[in-house]
């Protein structure tokens, strides 16, 4: 998605170990109209799966999520909390998710009461790096009885092997912008590598 390209490239920022910061439109604040492209265009990768419901994990995948089921039509969004609140009484599904981000452990959880074997999941977030939230949504479909149908992201970072891990084990991964490598002034996409003042080589 060229646009999103652009948007990285005109307002993100490397802050080291390779992570971006996507602040201005997507993690802090958001563009609803730019979200609600990246929706459209993640829901026309998955039209013809049959995507009965979408799964994703709070927070920053919530927007992007909702985008992409309001363009398959209305879907039922499903986010994994990462607090247990003292109104989730029932029963739950739960699995732990490192964040080599943060640097922790989160326990996500989803109540049984929205998510059975037989839904077909689509899993929506806005990163991809190492994987790790990915396959945690992917064991809490699983542990349902869920059919999962694929799993769309924003941005991957190709250079922390989640999307290859992902695609290896047999599941559907689409990327809206693949990003090889980070620094502070140079972003190196897939198949373009473009600076700060916005020059393409």
């Amino acid at each position: 998605m060229e646009a999103l390209r652009e948007r990285i490239v005109r307002e993100g920022r490397g802050i080291g170990g390779g992570v971006l910061k996507v602040d201005s439109f997507l993690n802090h604040q958001i563009d609803v109209a730019f979200v609600e492209e990246m929706g459209q265009a993640l829901a026309d990768r998955f039209k013809g799966a049959c995507v009965t419901k979408i799964l994703t994990v709070e927070s920053s995948g919530i927007p992007i999520a909702c985008a992409a089921a309001k363009a398959l039509g209305y879907l039922p969004v499903v986010f994994a909390k990462k607090a247990a609140p003292n109104t989730m009484i029932e029963g739950v599904y739960s699995t732990d998710v490192k964040s080599f981000t943060k640097e922790t452990v989160s326990t996500i959880r989803v109540s049984r009461q929205f998510l059975g074997s037989e839904d077909r999941v689509l899993i929506i977030d806005d990163f991809l790096a190492y994987g790790e939230s990915a396959m945690g949504l992917v064991r809490l479909a699983k542990n349902a009885g869920a059919h999962v149908c694929g799993i769309g992201v924003a941005v991957e970072k190709k250079f922390q092997g989640g999307g290859d891990r992902l695609r290896e084990a047999g599941y559907s991964v689409e990327s809206l912008a693949v990003i090889r490598s980070i620094s502070d002034d140079n972003i190196e996409f897939e198949d373009v590598l473009v600076t700060k003042e916005g020059e393409k080589e």
